[in-house]
């Protein structure tokens, strides 16, 4: 039996199994469940607009699915902090588009987002909530509520709540596209079965991840910053990353797109401010492939330049290893499926450094569970 000195390490490995139950509230042994397709069709309008309005690691899961709602359904979204969004309302202002608005949240009370939500519903906008709290009152109040089932999350960093976010966002994904037909049914059901297999994928590599991590952890320990770098859907994690690091470490971190890191960002790499880059591949999808080049040639030029680079990349891959100074394998999967496996060596890294520091890694400073009105 595995010990874990700290929730949030127990949390990290319940990963599979927190995803297995939440795949189970969305599909049966045939598919995609009915009744959550028929819900789901009365949300999105004829206007095809979206808006995400979301928090902290909620809001990079969003980033996430607007990817996944753009390129798989045809969908125009919008990403909002959800502390912005809230305020920007008010009495007599009505948005002349007319989005439907998607609120994710761990907790279900985060403040800053269910007033997002109200503002929503005062300017007449349908709603959905993804929430780890189906009896929350953010899941109450939108019209259409899809519960996770990542079960209570003890640790203040969110860790298999956000997986479950990004398992759920890509079956909203699947119902979307398969409802406004841009999807055949063998497409959805290939999807089905590759997301079926991702629990499986990361449990058999949390070990080998674990360790990975703790050996970076001990070597750039005297990292006075990094960077984390993703293009396309992978940005999403690397903002993801450079938050677990932040909050997890107190080692401070920032997320870019790769190809702003030679925008600026670029004067800052040293001895002491490494990168990390995520360079996976999905060799069947003509962008990725060309995303994957582009990420290539970024770390030819890195290493040219001298720096410290930790990559994530495919298992098996020959070129990436070569350029950075270290090198973490993930299974291949498809273009979307693959930030639910890059994020968890992340969040391994993030908790080790904290460990490698002596943080109070269930109880960062200054942070709470859930960010609510007193």
């Amino acid at each position: 039996m595995t010990i874990f000195p700290h929730e949030m390490l127990r949390e990290i490995y319940e990963q599979p199994q927190a995803l297995n139950r939440t795949l189970s509230l969305y599909l049966s042994e045939r598919g995609l469940r009915q009744e959550v397709g028929t819900q789901l069709s009365k949300w999105v309008g004829p206007s095809g607009e979206i808006l995400i309005a979301a928090s902290g690691s909620s809001r990079h899961s969003g980033l996430y699915g607007e990817i996944l709602l753009e390129d798989l359904c045809g969908l125009a979204v919008d990403v909002e902090y959800a502390s912005e969004y809230c305020c920007r309302g008010g009495p007599d202002f009505i948005n002349p588009r007319h989005p439907s608005v998607l609120v994710l949240s761990q907790s279900g009370e985060t403040s800053d987002t269910l007033a997002a939500l109200a503002e929503a519903h005062r300017q007449g906008h349908k709603t959905l909530a993804i929430t780890n709290a189906a009896a929350s009152t953010m899941a109450v109040e939108a019209d259409i509520s899809m519960p996770l089932a990542a079960g209570v999350e003890r640790a203040i960093p969110a860790t298999k709540s956000f997986t479950c976010q990004l398992a759920a966002l890509y079956l909203l994904a699947l119902y979307e596209g398969m409802h406004l037909g841009r999807m055949d049914p063998e497409i959805v059901n290939e999807g089905i079965t590759a997301i079926r297999k991702v629990p499986a994928l990361i449990e058999s590599h949390l070990d080998s991840w674990r360790e990975q991590a703790a050996s970076f952890a001990h070597k750039y320990a005297g990292a006075a910053t990094f960077l984390y770098l993703g293009r396309g859907i992978h940005y999403a994690i690397a903002r993801e990353g450079a938050l677990k690091l932040k909050e997890s470490s107190y080692v401070h971190a920032e997320g870019y797109p790769v190809g702003e890191l030679k925008h600026g960002p670029n004067a800052l790499v040293s001895d002491r401010v490494p990168l990390v880059v995520i360079a996976t591949v999905d060799p069947a999808l003509t962008a990725s492939v060309h995303r994957y080049e582009k990420t290539l040639q970024l770390l030819e030029e890195m290493k040219a330049q001298g720096a410290k680079v930790i990559a994530v990349a495919n298992a098996g891959d020959e070129q990436v290893p070569a350029l950075a100074t270290d090198c973490v394998a993930v299974p291949p999967a498809s273009e979307y499926l693959l930030p639910i496996l890059e994020v968890v060596p992340l969040q391994l890294f993030a908790y080790s450094m904290a460990v490698e520091h002596g943080v109070d890694v269930d109880r960062p400073r200054n942070l709470s569970k859930a960010v609510v009105e007193k």
